[in-house]
């Protein structure tokens, strides 16, 4: 498990690809979109957004990002929350949401939330198993509105 830099551009873009056709219901972002990021946005992403990458033998198996959320000023959120089809049930996703936890209370918050859709029931599974609790909070998920958002948040007290 690490925080990703700049260095890190093209495994993070191939994991987010894989990310994006794995699971397409589960992100606000599409595989199109973010096929056509050309390099320097991929380097401006690795090194400015909050990315962690967990790696097994050398190989980039999951990603998770910290944030910020506009509609929820001073909060801080997780973000791209994926790990490869093998890899599940192994700990990296535990260790993904562990990392964004620890930059969240590093920042100084009490709390950690996120967006789940209804259309990825496993993984709302996985973030109660972790400590994530439903806020009650639903809304639609901006590029596609017959797909819902749950909001969860975990204290980090």
């Amino acid at each position: 498990m690490r925080r990703a830099g700049v260095g890190d551009w093209e495994a993070l873009r191939e994991i987010r690809l894989e990310s994006l056709r794995d699971t397409p219901d589960a992100y606000g972002s599409t595989f199109e979109e973010s096929r056509r990021w050309r390099e320097p946005k991929w380097r401006w992403a690795a090194a400015k957004w909050v990315y962690f990458l967990a790696e097994r033998d050398g190989r980039v198996v999951g990603m998770n990002s910290g944030g910020f959320n506009d509609r929820h000023p001073g909060t801080h959120w997780m973000y791209g929350m994926y790990v490869t089809p093998d890899e599940r049930g192994r700990g990296a996703a535990t260790s993904l949401v562990d990392a964004v936890g620890r930059w969240a209370r590093d920042e100084g918050a009490r709390a950690l939330y996120l967006h789940v859709t209804t259309a990825v029931p496993r993984a709302r599974a996985f973030y109660e198993k972790t400590g994530f609790v439903a806020n009650g909070e639903r809304t639609p998920l901006d590029r596609d509105p017959a797909i819902t958002l749950v909001t969860m948040v975990m204290s980090l007290d």
